[in-house]
């Protein structure tokens, strides 16, 4: 597959990867999911691929407390940052802030590591605003679900909802914003239900936490949400991306798109039960590149470290006009071979995730459900 990226209008942002060194060997600890290195696997993998020239990587600067207060409470903040500091929390902290539990754990790096994520946003954001057109990878981003006040499902900051204020702020006044990953974005969905500023979209596994995101809810008229059922293949998510997404997007003419590619979507991954190969990312991405001058793309979920480094440097490749290779070269190779389970008792990885950054196709059949849901989505009008 090669990617086609046309040469933009003057002034326009290359396509820039925001990566930073905290993510290797930085972990939620040795018993979550969060355990695997993801961000480091993907920049090992697209060095190795001669993908990563130093004129295409911007390291990502730390958010500030200032710029993170445009979403978070500044008593959050402040628990986040003891919370570091001190290795613990109170019962009082944990119960009003979710701080050391275990889905949101006190570890080393707990402030400095979102607020990375979260900067890298913010200046994808900044720079994209600024620019008439452009294109901007942080797969360090797309933590979707964290709340004003508190962390929520291994998301200590919202780096989402922060980066569309960012361009908000700068003076657009339309934002798509695309979710592809297994949860529903709840905590973008609290800042921006009833805001005609911001469409959302996103497609989750139904009966997964957090339960929200149901098919009749609207998000104020800001969204629109598409719980599909377990074994999602790639024709289905096909017919998803013409059925729903492509449409609401082209009729919402954003002037930039901010997509969230979580890669728990795909088969491998142990916290989900949806069945795509990472060919409907790209393919998603595809179509929906003409549809916005400006372009920012997200990492998020994603528990298996063979498949999400693959999704997300192939991601990268299509992004920065690479051709993907169907066998990887030698030094891919070794570090795919070099990436583990971090502890555990999970199964070692099949071959074709250590030799290949394409998975092979996942079709099947396009269930009843799911095009009853994409009936009732295209019944409902614009804006309501």
């Amino acid at each position: 597959m090669t990617a086609a990226p046309s040469a933009g209008p003057r002034g326009a942002v290359a396509p820039v990867f925001v990566g930073s060194a905290i993510y290797r060997g930085s972990s939620y600890g040795a018993t979550h999911p969060l355990r695997v290195p993801r961000v480091s696997t993907v920049i090992d993998l697209a060095r190795a691929l001669g993908w990563l020239p130093a004129a295409r990587f911007q390291n990502s600067p730390r958010a500030k407390p200032a710029a993170l207060r445009a979403f978070h409470t500044e008593p959050y903040l402040t628990a986040l940052q003891r919370a570091e500091a001190e290795g613990t929390v109170s019962d009082q902290v944990r119960a009003r802030h979710g701080l050391g539990t275990l889905s949101n754990p006190v570890f080393a790096e707990m402030f400095r590591r979102p607020a990375t994520g979260a900067g890298g946003t913010l200046w994808a954001a900044e720079t994209l605003a600024h620019a008439p057109a452009g294109v901007v990878h942080v797969p360090g981003g797309g933590t979707h679900h964290g709340l004003p006040d508190r962390a929520n499902g291994f998301c200590y900051l919202n780096d989402v909802v922060l980066g569309i204020k960012a361009l908000l702020g700068a003076g657009l006044t339309r934002v798509a914003y695309v979710d592809l990953d297994a949860h529903h974005c709840d905590g973008v969905e609290t800042a921006f239900t009833g805001d005609p500023r911001v469409r959302m979209i996103s497609v989750h596994e139904q009966g997964r936490w957090p339960f929200s995101g149901g098919l009749t809810e609207t998000a104020g008229g800001s969204g629109f949400f598409l719980p599909v059922p377990r074994g999602y293949n790639d024709t289905e998510a096909r017919a998803v991306l013409h059925g729903l997404i492509l449409p609401r997007v082209a009729a919402f003419a954003p002037q930039a798109l901010v997509v969230q590619c979580g890669a728990d979507s795909l088969t491998e991954d142990p916290l989900s039960r949806l069945c795509l190969s990472n060919r409907a990312y790209l393919e998603a991405l595809a179509e929906l590149r003409p549809l916005s001058p400006r372009l920012m793309v997200l990492g998020g979920g994603g528990y298996n470290p063979w498949s999400v480094g693959r999704l997300w440097t192939a991601i990268w490749g299509w992004l920065s006009g690479q051709e993907l290779p169907d066998r990887l070269p030698e030094p891919a190779r070794a570090v795919l071979a070099g990436l583990s389970w971090s502890g555990g008792a999970r199964p070692p990885p099949g071959p074709h995730l250590l030799d290949t950054l394409l998975d092979p196709p996942r079709e099947g059949p396009v269930r009843p459900e799911i095009t009853a849901s994409l009936a009732a989505l295209a019944r409902r009008p614009e804006g309501a």
